[in-house]
């Protein structure tokens, strides 16, 4: 795949930069591209859910609100229904999680299984490093046999990069095709291999559009636990973070997941020009239907605003 068949007439803005840490696999040059224009779209993926926690499907854009720092946004791309997305599964191959495999392996499975059937996926399983499942230099597929075999090459051993399989996953989803974009972690959390840092990846996470999903599997006295990463990039991305109580259960969570993707709703809105390169930009979305009660719309909470270098030379209000 070459980075031009991402290439629009717009630049997402919380979702195309430039990364200079490869991802796992992939030739630095497929890495290094930037898309720029005149015009910029934030595009938010999101999920509804009832009083009951379930799915809300049906909804147009006149259901939505979208507030930028606190002042509403004109909708201008909505998208509805099961739309197809780019997907990363990450899973955690280190020592500690090796009693827990094959219900994860399961899961995983699973999880393809009931993914939307044109859906671009890859697999990256990761202990001390970082390994790709599919053969190179490929980097999605949407052949459920391609990607069973890709979730079984790892092996249970060593310890945990946690950080570093985050960036590598975030980074091979940018080379998708498809704008939404997802990213399901499962882990017990804990890293203690990583050469990022835990701020590196959260920064990584809060500048792409990708929804993360963490799943946590860990014994209450495990070591190496540590729920509170998996929440917090669950939190800053829009997804959900799950923590089964046994490895079994990871099998309908993962299934939950899925159909979360599939049914999540596509916002996009131009944003005001102004306030600097770099700059924390904070959103929250609302959902009203009457005909189904109160309604929680879940989408990332923040995206980082970058000047536009053409944009810069021409307008000093972004200087």
């Amino acid at each position: 795949m070459k980075p031009c068949c991402a290439v629009r007439n717009l630049i997402v803005a919380s979702t195309v930069l430039l990364l200079p840490v490869p991802a796992a696999g992939i030739p630095q040059q497929e890495l290094d591209f930037t898309i720029r224009s005149d015009v910029r779209l934030v595009l938010l993926d999101v999920s509804v859910k009832d009083h009951k926690g379930s799915n809300v499907s049906g909804l147009s854009k006149d259901n939505f609100t979208v507030l930028e720092d606190g002042r509403p946004q004109p909708i201008q791309v909505f998208a509805a229904g099961d739309v197809p997305a780019s997907v990363g599964i990450l899973v955690d191959e280190s020592f500690s999680m090796a009693p827990k495999r094959d219900a994860v392996l399961t899961a995983a499975q699973t999880f393809i299984e009931q993914s939307n059937p044109r859906d671009e996926v890859f697999v990256l399983n990761f202990n001390d490093q970082v390994t790709r499942g599919l053969p190179a230099p490929q980097l999605f597929s949407g052949d459920p046999g391609q990607l069973s075999g890709a979730l079984h090459r790892g092996v249970a051993a060593g310890k945990t990069a946690l950080y570093d399989a985050v960036v590598d996953g975030l980074q091979q989803l940018q080379m998708g095709t498809l704008d939404k974009k997802a990213l399901v972690v499962i882990s017990d959390g804990g890293d203690n291999a990583s050469r990022h840092t835990r701020r590196e990846m959260l920064d990584v996470a809060v500048r792409s559009s990708a929804t993360i999903y963490t799943i946590g599997l860990f014994d209450t006295n495990d070591p190496d636990r540590n729920p509170g990463i998996l929440r917090e990039l669950a939190r800053i991305s829009g997804g959900e973070a799950y923590f089964p109580e046994t490895p079994p259960d990871t099998i309908p969570v993962c299934r939950r997941v899925a159909g979360d993707i599939r049914a999540r709703y596509t916002l996009g809105y131009v944003p005001q020009a102004g306030n600097g390169a770099n700059v924390l930009r904070h959103i929250r979305v609302r959902a009203e239907a009457p005909e189904h009660g109160k309604l929680n719309a879940i989408t990332r909470s923040s995206y980082r605003y970058d000047e536009i270098p053409s944009q810069k030379k021409s307008s000093p209000a972004l200087d």
